[in-house]
Order: C-alpha cells, then sequence, then structure tokens
C-alpha cells in the first residue's frame, strides 16, 4: 500500500498537460492531470473506449460535447460514458487545472 498526496507534483508548464497514473489494473485506471491553458486540438475529438469520470480539484475548464458545453469549476464532477465524443475547450490561464481521472 502506497500513500499519495493528490497535490503533489503540480508542474506548471505551459507547453504540455502532465499525466500522473495514481493506479490501474485490468478494469480501472485512475490518474491525475495537470493542464496549464492546454486544450484539444481544433477539429480533434476523444472517442475513448471506457467511460470517464472527472473530478475537477483546482482551476476552471470548459468540456465540449457535440451538442452542449459543460463548465467546470473547483468541485465539479462529470461522467462521460465510452465512445462519447468530447473535447477540452478551454483550461485555466492563470492557474493550474487539476484533473482527477478514473477510466472504467
Amino acid at each position: 500500500m502506497e500513500k499519495y498526496n493528490i497535490f503533489d507534483k503540480i508542474i506548471v508548464d505551459k507547453k504540455e498537460e502532465n499525466f500522473f497514473e495514481i493506479f490501474r489494473n485490468e478494469t480501472i485506471k485512475i490518474e491525475k492531470i495537470v493542464s496549464n491553458g492546454q486544450k484539444s486540438s481544433e477539429n480533434f475529438w476523444y472517442e475513448q473506449e471506457k467511460s470517464e469520470f472527472i473530478l475537477l480539484l483546482e482551476g476552471f475548464a470548459i468540456l465540449e460535447f457535440e451538442n452542449r458545453e459543460v463548465e467546470l469549476k473547483k468541485g465539479d464532477c462529470i461522467n462521460i460514458k465510452a465512445k462519447q465524443k468530447h473535447r477540452v475547450k478551454f483550461t485555466s490561464l492563470d492557474e493550474p487545472t487539476i484533473w482527477f481521472a478514473v477510466f472504467y
């Protein structure tokens, strides 16, 4: 058993997002993602094989779906079903956006 602090290793990097795998087994993957103004490329859509539960721990983000946008602030969570097309439209420019993501 290993102890992990979700707020450790917060890297401010305006050039790229940082991904930290916290746990993985055959059915689930948990990771922390740190964004610093990054967003999805134009015309890029995620269409993942697994569902994804997201909890926004810090910052602000806008997720775009085919027919709507969802604004996320600290403490907000959302469940994205497998194969549901989505993209990151915006993440905070003046502070890290810290995502807690569970893929299942």
